[in-house]
């Protein structure tokens, strides 16, 4: 099978019962005239797994055509030797993905790949367009024919349509041309478009990364020595051998290519909200935001638990590995010594080999197995960084009664989850979200826990200022309830529209 031809594969990776949210998904982009770089996209998005276990995908040009392979499946699942060899030239982007819209299936694997008037068009995009619907009907009655049920493609067929085609308000309104005619379509499209986009787009002799005005996903660049890389962290960066330069500015588009690094500042953010669930959970430790390291901010946020929620208790232990920093902060904070009382079994979601009925009841115990000589006889502090749905925290309680311990108290890195996320993370419905419909009390009853803590959200707050600074702000809307941009109505009415146009396609997958 060559790069152009893809093949579905029929069995997703084991779904276990991990309450965590989940990422829309991981984006990297490379200009390096002389390098293999479909070779260090590969690597770069492996360093950005953990924040898509869906599909994954690269598209490469040479300057004159466009090349492009993906597939549904882990990075390292939907890549080979043979499978890479084909991706030639010096430009590429790569994508890993977890569905946040549209349904898992091979149509809505990124990159998306189109034929343009001006050459190839790639895209990568972390996020949700809050107005995808409205953007998808403007392009259906321009006779735009759409093939998924994902709003990455709507970004796609925007950008690529003619300047002619745009709306009138656009046209009256539009700064003066740019030499560049793909700034423009891009300055045209951040007129458009609203909710959270981190863009990567490949061109036939460019690379472009933009930002939404608020910064709500994060996007950074590198140094190669023959080149430039935009990747969602950091961490992708050091993986390839590229040097941090700076973030992505919100509003901003970058372009990477002969001439190196131009900016252009297209939209001027009125302020910043970079998802703040970024230092909660989903960056790697090792990767730096607003400047700092994630692991600190982790560790300042347990320190802050350990403030807000102490606990008369023997030890400190993490749910591994997010809660590992925390439960560090917390320990140091609270002078209880800290230990690992579970370990984790990494490779577990990492099989397209379904468990039977009997195994999959045993839930997290296909996931985590107890250090009974640590746990025997000690009250324990069970440190996690959020409770989303609730069904992650009860088996692990009682996994740990089962290992010897007398007590488990649960704290929680973050505030209790109270609202859904429209802007590109996966965090349930109010009907699904425990906090939503109960109370602190009653979490701790529902998962037999003998106390339970939350970080508060001022705390949480401070915690994050009192490393990052004050200078930016961050989107908490999962928590409080205030979106930072308005969030149309039809989305908190049970994705109901929504549901009804994916299951249309679903009947065809």
């Amino acid at each position: 099978m060559n790069s152009s031809q893809l093949s579905v594969i029929n069995h997703m990776p084991i779904k276990t019962d991990d309450d965590h949210p989940r990422e829309a998904c991981g984006v990297i982009g490379i200009y390096a005239p002389g390098r293999d770089v479909a070779r260090l996209t590969f690597f770069g998005l492996y360093a950005l797994q953990h924040r898509g276990q869906e599909s994954a995908g690269i598209a490469s040009s040479d300057g004159q055509h466009a090349f492009i392979h993906k597939d549904v499946g882990l990075v390292a699942q939907v890549f080979t030797e043979e499978k890479l060899k084909p991706l030639r030239g010096h430009l590429a982007i790569g994508h890993t993905r977890y569905s946040t819209t549209g349904t898992t299936s091979l149509r809505n694997a990124q990159p998306y790949l189109v034929e343009t008037i001006y050459g190839p068009l790639g895209i990568g995009h972390n996020g949700n367009l809050t107005n995808a619907l409205d953007l998808r009907q403007m392009l259906l009655k321009r006779g735009v024919g759409l093939t998924s049920t994902t709003d990455t493609e709507i970004v796609a067929q925007v950008l690529a349509a003619p300047s002619d085609c745009w709306p009138e308000e656009l046209r009256r309104n539009g700064a003066p041309p740019h030499p560049d005619h793909w700034i423009d379509h891009i300055r045209g499209f951040m007129q458009l478009a609203k909710g959270a986009y981190s863009l990567v787009i490949l061109t036939r002799d460019a690379i472009y990364a933009v930002r939404d005005p608020l910064g709500l996903r994060p996007l950074c660049i590198g140094k190669l020595e023959q080149g430039y890389v935009v990747a969602s962290e950091s961490c992708a960066l050091n993986t390839i051998g590229a040097d941090y330069i700076r973030e992505v500015e919100p509003g901003e588009i970058v372009r990477l290519d002969e001439e190196g690094i131009t900016s252009i500042i297209s939209e001027t953010p009125q302020k910043r909200a970079l998802c703040i669930f970024e230092y909660v959970y989903f960056a790697r430790p090792d990767s730096f935001m607003d400047g700092q390291m994630v692991h600190q901010i982790r560790q300042s946020m347990g320190r802050q638990l350990a403030r807000e929620a102490p606990a008369d208790a023997d030890i400190v232990i993490p749910v591994p590995d997010s809660a590992v920093p925390a439960a560090i902060g917390y320990s140091l904070e609270s002078g209880l010594p800290y230990m690992e009382g579970l370990v984790k079994n990494r490779y577990i979601g990492r099989t397209f080999i379904q468990p039977d009925d009997r195994l999959r009841k045993q839930g997290v115990r296909l996931k985590f197995n107890p250090l009974t000589s640590n746990l025997e006889g000690k009250r324990v502090v069970l440190i996690d960084d959020s409770i989303v749905r609730g069904t992650t925290s009860g088996p692990l309680v009682q996994l740990l009664r089962s290992g010897g311990a007398t007590e488990i108290h649960m704290r929680i890195s973050s505030p209790p989850v109270r609202y859904p996320c429209f802007m590109g993370v996966d965090m349930a419905t109010f009907k699904e979200l425990i906090g939503a419909r109960l109370g602190i009390e009653e979490v701790c009853l529902h998962i037999g826990a003998d106390s339970l803590g939350h970080l508060s959200l001022e705390g949480m707050l401070k915690a994050v200022h009192d490393i990052v600074g004050m200078k930016n702000g961050h989107c908490a809307a999962c928590f409080s309830g205030d979106y930072p941009i308005d969030i149309p109505s039809w989305l908190f009415e049970n994705d109901r529209d929504k549901m009804i146009f994916e299951t249309m396609w679903d009947k065809s997958d």
